[in-house]
């Protein structure tokens, strides 16, 4: 008997707040259909971790109809501002092997770890700066203020794009991300596109610039990037591949860590012992950073298509079902994390278990530069920030998103100004 469930992720109040009802679902239903969107969900980690690491029956490529098969005076007006611009074409994160191989292996070569971790003494200059510019003032807007310029500055610097162009950069990202989770009417997808054929042609012009004169940059290495391995396309990637593979990092340098800035941040209100041991101990940045990654899940699930008939649970699911794997139901499961799941405890038992980057052939190629990122915002404001009150904490509101979960604005009233960026010990130096 197919287990469903009355849920609406839609919902306004459960955009807001989904935890309680992903509990209900993980406990009694964790393999569900939901009938109001025809979508099965899965909430339970063991169960999440097979859909995620089955690429053969839980396929990437959930695209749904192409926007070039669409008919109607509606979906022409769509496909006419979509050819205006590159094609979009599906890459790593609508992918399955072998293709997903090929584009991971070439991605891999020029967004390497080593690269990422290079960042670090710019990303610590960014922090730096940012709080140097709140000045004396007691009251800040953290969001537009620091956790959506960090990331923003990290990665237009590896793309190379000029610093006039940073507000495009996130104007970008945001035009990338409009439609997953959302209702998006027709007038807010066309605007996107256009905001997309913009991206794409400012890269374009760039990419060519890159081809007659290599930078070193992140655009450079993508071109000059060859796998050399038995059974793997050797194809360099095309401007279209490379168009998408942008979109998606931008996407996942951005607004990942913009998210869990402020989460972080308003998790450190909530529990001012935990203010008060990272203040005493910077060091305890990186078990805050996995904690609020595992609490907050800022892509809180993603989808997978159902290849043929199986069972999931003792959930019979049907071949093209489309499932969602609810990485924030699975990233508070007591049989994991304990019976405290749903407390924010730093340092707990399997914290790195947590898929709030995913897992397997998808895990988010950006989580280096998201972890780097928040890492180091989190050391400078403890050593910088005395205290912080959440100003109007009763009036927070959530993204409507049931996929991209972040605050829209975090209020700060800091207790005092934040203190000059004195000299570290030489062991802190980076």
């Amino acid at each position: 008997m197919t287990a469903t469930v009355e849920f609406n992720p839609f919902d306004p109040a459960t955009m807001q707040c989904p935890f309680p009802q992903y509990a209900q679902m993980r406990a009694h239903a964790p393999v569900a259909f939901v009938p109001q969107v025809g979508l099965w969900f899965v909430t339970r980690h063991d169960l999440v971790l097979q859909v995620l690491r089955d690429t053969t029956t839980f396929s990437s490529r959930f695209g749904g109809p192409s926007i070039a098969s669409a008919s109607g005076p509606a979906d022409q007006r769509l496909k006419d501002v979509v050819a205006e611009g590159y094609p979009r074409v599906s890459t790593m994160l609508t992918e399955d092997p072998p293709e997903h191989t090929r584009f991971r292996g070439l991605v891999s070569k020029a967004f390497t770890p080593k690269a990422v971790a290079a960042l670090e003494p710019f990303v610590r200059r960014i922090v730096t700066e940012l709080l140097d510019a709140w000045g004396d003032r007691t009251e800040i807007e953290f969001v537009q203020e620091f956790a959506v310029p960090l990331p923003v500055k990290a990665i237009a610097t590896m793309l190379g794009v000029p610093e006039d162009r940073y507000a495009d950069v996130k104007r970008w990202s945001d035009a990338f991300i409009a439609g997953i989770g959302t209702q998006l009417d027709l007038g807010g997808r066309i605007a996107a596109e256009r905001q997309v054929n913009e991206f794409q042609h400012y890269f374009a012009d760039e990419l060519d610039r890159r081809r007659a004169e290599p930078q070193g940059d992140l655009l450079s290495d993508l071109l000059a990037a060859r796998l050399d391995e038995p059974g793997v396309d050797a194809r360099p990637l095309d401007t279209a591949e490379i168009l998408s593979i942008l979109s998606q990092l931008m996407t996942a340098g951005n607004e990942t860590t913009t998210k869990l800035l402020a989460e972080a941040m308003l998790l450190l209100w909530q529990h001012p012992q935990e203010w008060a041991a990272l203040r005493a101990d910077p060091g305890r940045a990186d078990a805050v950073v996995e904690e609020a990654l595992r609490l907050s899940t800022p892509t809180q699930g993603m989808f997978r298509k159902v290849t043929a008939d199986t069972d999931l649970g003792g959930q019979q699911i049907p071949k093209g079902s489309m499932v969602v794997a609810v990485y924030a139901a699975a990233n508070r499961d007591t049989e994991v994390f304990g019976p405290d799941a749903e407390a924010f405890c730093p340092g707990r038992q399997k914290a790195t278990q947590h898929l709030a980057f995913g897992k397997g052939i998808h895990f988010c190629l950006g989580a280096p530069l998201s972890r780097l990122e928040a890492r180091v915002a989190l050391e400078e404001i403890a050593r910088r920030v005395d205290g912080f009150d959440v100003v109007g904490a009763d009036h927070l509101r959530y993204f409507p998103s049931f996929i991209l979960r972040g605050l829209t604005a975090l209020p700060l009233r800091l207790t005092g100004p934040p203190a000059p960026a004195g000299p570290r010990r030489p062991a802190e130096v980076t």
